[in-house]
């Protein structure tokens, strides 16, 4: 099998698996318990929580644990807007789900929601959501960057925006964490969430920084866990795995980097080369290290990702917590894609444990399929289909 679907989930490290067993086995005490089970139990949470922090060049008092990306998403929307009954919300319309569809339900309560639109690129013009700024505004919130097509947006700039419009400013940052230097107090982010199993940790667990200072209403009532922002008891063992890779990640940032980018452009150049009629989608320079996300003219991506699964290749056509739906794309909807265009795309997203050589048998493979597939394409005497030898 060659795994070209990190965006979706990535394979668990193997010093997170270890990590994680003892609080499987042994250390199965509740850190809630004032004996010492408990006690190492929550002695292991609070270490993880700094080594979340660590990540982000935060303080461990700002990290909420949470049960992943949307989770924490939802949690700084209603948790900061519930505090304001007219409040208004700015977001973007090629946010994820877990960020539209809480957006939808706070519209339908009476809640203001702005929509910002993007470019050909998916990228948000900042002057946008200045624009848009009320004196009701509680709350921005732009994704760091894309879940489809890549795009990393200019975070820096709208931060300032906010905060000199004292607007709070939160960003989903689960595609960007592990791929990108993220310092929050740098970049003037007051509320930031991750999800583990995007950067080789378990699924299941996640983050929202929180900056000190910001009141922000709990979602999850019960027994008072997290401060009272989040109860139930603790996720030990994926706590203590989510940790660690935020460690692994903070410690090969670089190296991790550098590996993804090679085989980025690799498998971008060599599609671009060998295959006709393809379109990179998203922004050329200012997107995800691991991200090439393509629209192939005159083809069907499902058919694509049938086929290449067939080659034990894994791909995608977009969001995969959204594929059940059986939707357009809205991302690419937003960047002004025609029906053909959004039905012919084919996201392949590398990792840390993809090589060269996995690029190389996925070109070849994928030269192959598109070959039959516009063969026997409706499209094929409009785009004069041809390959070379």
């Amino acid at each position: 099998m060659i795994y070209l679907d990190n965006a979706a989930s990535t394979k668990i490290h193997d010093d997170v698996l270890d990590s994680m067993i003892p609080y499987l086995k042994d250390q199965y005490g509740n850190p809630s318990s004032i004996h010492r089970y408990g006690r190492l139990a929550r002695k292991a949470i609070e270490k993880a929580r700094k080594q979340i922090a660590f990540l982000i060049n935060a303080d461990p008092s700002e990290i909420l644990i949470t049960s992943g990306g949307t989770e924490s998403n939802n949690t700084a929307l209603n948790g900061i807007i519930m505090k304001k009954p007219s409040s208004h919300i700015i977001t973007s319309s090629i946010e994820h789900d877990a960020i539209l569809e809480p957006c939808k339900k706070l519209s339908k309560n009476g809640f203001d929601v702005d929509y910002v639109s993007v470019d050909d690129f998916g990228m948000v013009d900042p002057k946008n959501i200045e624009n848009k700024i009320t004196e009701k505004t509680s709350l921005v919130s732009i994704m760091f960057g894309n879940n489809e097509v890549g795009t990393i947006q200019p975070i820096s700039e709208i931060a300032k925006i906010c905060n000199s419009h004292n607007v709070l400013f939160h960003t989903d940052a689960v595609q960007a964490i592990g791929k990108i230097p993220i310092n929050v107090k740098e970049l003037g982010i007051d509320l930031l969430s991750i999800s583990s199993h995007k950067l080789y940790g378990p699924k299941g667990i996640g983050a929202l920084y929180i900056k000190n200072g910001i009141d922000i209403d709990p979602v999850i009532l019960g027994g008072g866990q997290e401060d009272g922002l989040r109860s139930g008891t603790e996720n030990v063992a994926n706590i203590v795995g989510f940790g660690k890779a935020c460690e692994i990640a903070k410690d090969r940032l670089d190296d991790n980097i550098s590996h993804m980018d090679k085989l980025r452009n690799s498998l971008i150049e060599k599609i671009h080369n060998q295959i006709p009629k393809v379109t990179l989608n998203g922004h050329p320079q200012s997107r995800l290290v691991n991200n090439a996300h393509f629209t192939f003219l005159g083809i069907n991506g499902e058919d694509l990702i049938i086929k290449l699964d067939e080659y034990g290749i894994a791909a995608s056509t977009g969001s995969a917590c959204s594929v059940n739906t059986q939707k357009a794309s809205h991302v690419l909807e937003s960047m002004g894609f025609s029906l053909e265009q959004i039905t012919g795309s084919l996201r392949l997203t590398v990792g840390i444990f993809n090589d060269e050589k996995e690029i190389e048998t996925t070109v070849d493979v994928l030269k192959k399929i598109v070959q039959e597939l516009r063969a026997v394409s409706p499209f094929k005497e409009k785009y004069s289909f041809t390959f070379e030898n």
